[in-house]
């Protein structure tokens, strides 16, 4: 799933689905070596995943880290509370945002960059069941467009 120095670790495509996402942010994750390293093997998963902001720090929860094989007594709890790293004056204006009606805080990809493990977290509003729907319908005209045009190309 994820390269070794650089590149995607996993991505939460269930939250596109449930959610219009309005910002995007890029955070640190505060972790443990073998949960690093458990990282390069792509061993993550941030479907079930949520942030809560609690007395100006930022954490996220549900998100597993397989623990590493070779790791033994070193190795975490899979689903342990994870500190997530923003600046403080990102961490005013988010809480401002989601004391709003309706705005929470999703994992949307976590990722290397460079030898760092980030996150990129969205500012999201929940979709209704009509949306979810109405983005179905799209994917489908798109997905038949796109074959109509296949088969068109290839008689030519």
């Amino acid at each position: 799933m994820g390269d070794t120095q650089t590149g995607l670790i996993t991505n939460n495509k269930k939250a596109y689905h449930d959610y219009f996402v309005e910002e995007k942010y890029e955070a640190g994750i505060e972790l443990y070596g073998t949960e690093v390293k458990s990282l390069r093997m792509g061993k993550c998963s941030i479907r079930e995943s949520f942030i809560r902001i609690d007395d100006g720090e930022v954490f996220v929860y549900n998100m597993h880290i397989s623990p590493y094989e070779k790791g033994n007594i070193f190795n975490r709890d899979p689903l342990r509370v994870k500190k997530l790293l923003l600046h403080k004056s990102e961490i005013r204006k988010i809480a401002g945002k989601i004391a709003q009606k309706g705005y929470t805080l999703v994992p949307l990809k976590i990722y290397f960059k460079g030898s760092l493990v980030k996150a990129e977290i969205g500012l999201c509003k929940g979709k209704k069941l009509y949306d979810k729907r109405e983005d179905i319908a799209k994917k489908d005209l798109r997905r038949d467009a796109e074959r109509s045009f296949k088969s068109s190309s290839l008689r030519i």
